[in-house]
């Protein structure tokens, strides 16, 4: 995507934000900042960009400033360096600096799906910079991995698809890269009705890009190896996230008799909040107004910690 595309773009979604367009290490981050107050970090998913968070930013945005990239090698922010594995520690340490270089040096994360994976581990790693943690629809990858069964394999078979190794899936999605992300998208939430037309296409169009599926593909396989190894270090040795934790999970994919990921938090911090929303797994799109009035107070309360 070039410059003036990321600028049509932030036009469309965020219309009263400006667009991000900062290269910082082995990243040219793309996306978009605005709004005013303390900073908020919101992370995006797989497979979308930042702008799955155009229904959430216009009313954050009147009390936060709030900074919302592209992942690294996801939609426009382009990797200037891959020869090592892009794995949640690095993407966080690239993400740190961003925030440093935009003169913030503690600020709230807000995750979904894979953005939250890089979410806990930035809290993790960078105690120090995160003053509060919001979590949507994930639990910590080793607690996820570790409850695999043959339901979640299935509904999920995109996890183990884009983690092989020898570029197999990247091959494969070149034949029809809007059938898979469709699919997936779909799966998601069951239909593609609750994603707006512009807003499906421009995340056919950024997943058209082969190195965002080379991304893509990496992104899954260090989350069935280095970061799994990570969080499993971090259990071993106890490592807690010190800042105050919430989680919001859609509660058609609670699983019955499964710990609820409140209790699976408790395992990775202390202070732990969190309820259930409607709709499914793209919470930011299909239940904006739930996690807006659940994040707002959250987020409200955690500015005692220096947010």
């Amino acid at each position: 995507m070039s410059e003036i595309e990321n600028q049509t773009t932030i036009a469309s979604f965020f219309p009263v934000f400006k667009p991000l367009d900062t290269e910082i290490g082995d990243v040219k981050f793309a996306g978009a900042i605005g709004g005013s107050g303390p900073p908020v970090l919101l992370l995006h998913g797989s497979p979308q960009t930042h702008i799955a968070w155009r229904k959430i930013a216009s009313r954050l945005s009147e009390t936060y400033t709030l900074i919302i990239p592209d992942l690294p090698g996801y939609g426009a922010s382009q990797i200037i360096d891959d020869s090592a594995r892009w794995t949640k520690r690095r993407v966080a340490d690239a993400l740190v600096a961003l925030m440093g270089h935009l003169g913030h040096q503690r600020f709230a994360v807000v995750g979904h799906d894979r953005g939250a994976r890089v979410g806990y581990r930035l809290a993790l790693d960078s105690k120090d910079r995160v003053a509060a943690y919001s979590s949507l629809t994930v639990i910590p990858t080793l607690d996820a991995l570790s409850s695999v069964d043959f339901r979640f394999a299935n509904k999920n078979f995109h996890w183990f698809f884009l983690a092989q190794d020898d570029g197999i899936p990247e091959r494969l999605l070149d034949a029809a890269p809007d059938a898979f992300i469709d699919l997936v998208l779909s799966g998601m939430v069951g239909g593609l009705d609750t994603i707006e037309p512009a807003a499906l296409e421009a995340y056919r169009a950024a997943f058209r890009n082969p190195s965002v599926r080379h991304a893509m593909c990496e992104d899954y396989r260090a989350a069935l190896n280095e970061d799994f190894n990570l969080d499993t270090a971090d259990r071993t040795a106890a490592h807690k996230l010190v800042c105050p934790v919430q989680v919001l999970w859609p509660a058609i994919e609670q699983r019955p008799g499964a710990p609820s990921p409140i209790e699976v938090w408790s395992r990775w911090a202390d202070n732990v909040v969190g309820t259930s929303t409607s709709g499914g797994h793209l919470q930011p799109e299909d239940a904006s107004d739930e996690v807006l009035d659940a994040l707002l107070p959250f987020l409200a309360n955690s500015r005692g910690t220096s947010l």
